[in-house]
């Protein structure tokens, strides 16, 4: 049986996922194992999710639960919408590298939406500011995110924008729908208190950050 007694030190948990994306970064730039760890992806996202869910403070009361389902349905369905009709993202589609997809759109986008808003809620969630402030630091910090994310997503097979050109309204719309979900957070009452989800994002941002800088050198 796999012995999960180091998820209760949180200093090994820690270590185990500055590796684990270090790793990752690895197996993308080696061109013989790159498609191996494309594969992985998903399955790397549901790690760092399930991790960030574990280490979840506050317990998960019903009001926290629908909340977190309700993310994950609205970001779900945005993005269907935004890949069969173009008028929110604008024209793009998905590739193989998130996995199973469901109407064009793979299932793991909306936790990937999910994960994202918490993290970066428990980034700010405990800065001595206005609400709205850490609402719209917050929802920057997500479009900082994926304008990172969108200049490697092609070569992971995530994927592509219709002449490989991300529009200004895909970051628009992702401000948009962070600042919603966020204030949704917010007026809800839920906590973020989190001692790993911090580390995994900025892990998750030094990924594709690092990536970014490798296959722009690589052109």
């Amino acid at each position: 049986m796999f012995n999960l007694n180091f998820l209760k030190d949180e200093k090994e948990v820690r270590k185990f996922f500055i590796i684990f994306y270090f790793i990752g970064i690895l197996g993308i730039t080696i061109p013989l194992t790159r498609n191996i760890f494309i594969f992985l992806t998903p399955f790397a996202l549901l790690l760092s999710f399930a991790t960030v869910i574990f280490f979840h403070q506050e317990g998960f009361d019903t009001k926290t639960i629908l909340v977190f389902i309700f993310i994950f349905l609205i970001s779900y369905c945005v993005e269907v919408t935004g890949v069969k009709t173009g008028m929110i993202f604008g024209n793009y589609s998905y590739g193989k590298g998130l996995g199973l997809k469901l109407l064009g759109t793979p299932l793991m986008i909306g936790i990937n939406w999910l994960l994202l808003v918490y993290c970066t809620a428990a980034i700010f969630d405990k800065l001595p500011v206005h609400t709205i402030l850490k609402i719209l630091f917050s929802s920057l910090l997500m479009v900082t995110y994926d304008l990172i994310m969108e200049q490697v997503a092609p070569y992971l097979q995530m994927w592509n924008f219709e002449g490989n050109t991300v529009p200004v309204r895909n970051y628009l719309s992702w401000f948009i729908l962070a600042f919603l979900l966020h204030s949704l957070i917010k007026l809800t009452g839920i906590k973020t208190t989190n001692k790993l989800a911090p580390l995994i994002f900025y892990c998750q941002l030094s990924f594709f950050g690092i990536l970014f800088l490798y296959f722009t050198l690589m052109k």
